[in-house]
């Protein structure tokens, strides 16, 4: 039970509070209600980091047993720094680009989409290039799943998702000042600039090692701060706790429904997919009506 059920409930419940929270920063800091780890790149540019370590560096293998043929990460330190790396690639080019483009906060997330495309072509191209024991290895890491966490890999996603969290929080009022507009902002003496590049690299950090770990799992950092507002207002003192436990849920409901609902298991991130995908065109939808 601990070792079977327990390690991944809880990795489900602590990767889905991790994506929940970075996506209402993002979202947040942002000022675009589209924002998210999945549309700004970062997922991406970690499945693609992912994806080259399995093929040049020999991550993924294949053994043969009675029941039949199993592909495994045979190097996961190497895959999951790889992914971590190339994540936070993502984040700094992107920093880069608002740096000296000195863009819309609205236009970041035009910016991540190209990103996104990007690392997506070079997904498709490391996926050309591999065999058929690679290709497997790297189709079923891109699935995103809970079940390759290992404890002392929760443990740290716990303390960095804790601190992080604890941060978020301190800048809560910060955060609500922003809501009102960048001149209110200044006006009560937040530093604009500093709050975004922090917050931003904040919540790239929590979804790189989400990412790393379990692969790629979208539009649960999309979702949550939505379903929160809905209920709870736009107040960040009830959005950022709402998405931490919203996050957990969601992520929850899907590893059950992967688990359960089907004669075979589905991997979370195409449960997360399926869902988020018809949500990110209901929001689109509900923002042209408004205009």
């Amino acid at each position: 039970m601990w070792d079977l059920r327990i390690r991944v409930i809880l990795a489900s419940v602590v990767a889905g509070a991790a994506l929940g929270l970075a996506g209402a920063v993002m979202q947040i800091i942002l000022r675009n209600p589209m924002a998210s780890p999945f549309t700004l790149g970062i997922s991406n540019a970690a499945a693609f980091g992912a994806s080259f370590a399995i093929l040049f560096f020999n991550g993924g293998t294949m053994s043969v047993s009675i029941s039949g043929s199993t592909v495994a990460i045979n190097q996961p330190l190497l895959v999951t720094a790889c992914a971590f790396a190339f994540a936070m690639l993502c984040t700094l080019i992107m920093l880069l680009i608002v740096k000296i483009t000195d863009v819309s906060p609205e236009s970041i997330v035009l910016a991540g989409m190209a990103m996104s495309s990007v690392f997506s072509a070079l997904m498709s191209f490391v996926q050309l290039m591999a065999d058929s024991t690679k290709l497997s290895a790297i189709v079923g890491w891109q699935f995103g799943s809970v079940s390759r966490i290992t404890w002392n890999e929760q443990y740290l996603l716990i303390g960095v998702l804790v601190v992080i969290a604890a941060y978020y929080l301190y800048k809560r009022w910060d955060y609500n000042a922003m809501e009102s507009g960048e001149d209110v902002a200044r006006g009560l003496g937040v530093n604009i600039a500093r709050t975004r590049l922090v917050g931003l690299i904040l919540s790239a950090v929590l979804t790189s090692i989400v990412v790393s770990f379990m692969g790629v799992i979208g539009f649960v950092g999309l979702i949550a701060p939505h379903i929160v507002r809905k209920f709870l207002g736009t107040d960040n003192r009830f959005v950022l706790p709402g998405s931490i436990i919203i996050g957990g849920l969601v992520m929850l409901l899907a590893y059950l429904v992967g688990s359960y609902a089907f004669p075979t298991v589905i991997p979370i991130g195409i449960i997360t997919s399926a869902v988020g995908g018809p949500m990110f065109i209901a929001i689109l939808i509900a923002r042209r009506r408004r205009r």
